[in-house]
């Protein structure tokens, strides 16, 4: 087994867009393939985002996509963490672990200060993966979300 992680293109449309659509169920959103497709659609035309694919043996088993933004504090790029997707049948795989990795060294390379993530309170076995992998949970800060009504 071989697990290759590299930045997807617009090719790669028809791998990502069934990966995301499973990821927005994950999180409680109901199925809907066109919304999925049409939003991966346009990260990638307008690579507004990174998508890092993860591949083994050359079929498609994770994604990461990072959207940058900036830390006034620390005055500098910071990656956001927003979707990190393994499907199911290629878990326990080590793919999380290579997106995490692929995930870093890409904040590296573009000289960020640092990366960032959330996920749900009851997400226990990716919050195990993330403190394994060095990522710190924030006990000093709270999140707070404004949810707008006309994209529910």
């Amino acid at each position: 087994m071989s697990i290759e992680i590299r930045r997807a293109s617009p090719p790669d449309l028809d791998a990502l867009a069934p990966m995301f659509d499973a990821y927005r169920q994950f999180y409680e959103q109901r199925a809907d393939a066109a919304r999925a497709r049409g939003f991966i659609a346009a990260r990638l035309e307008a690579a507004d985002s990174v998508i890092l694919l993860a591949l083994i043996d050359g079929r498609p088993a994770g994604f990461a996509q990072l959207f940058p933004s900036f830390s006034s504090v620390r005055t500098g790029l910071l990656w956001i963490l927003n979707d990190l997707y393994v499907a199911g049948d290629c878990r326990q795989r080590g793919v999380g672990r290579a997106l995490l990795s692929a995930c870093v060294a890409h904040g590296e390379q573009t000289g960020a200060v640092g990366l960032q993530l959330e996920t749900q309170r009851t997400n226990n076995v990716a919050q195990a993966l993330y403190v394994e992998q060095g990522w710190e949970m924030d006990e000093e800060f709270c999140s707070f979300h404004y949810p707008l009504e006309n994209h529910r």
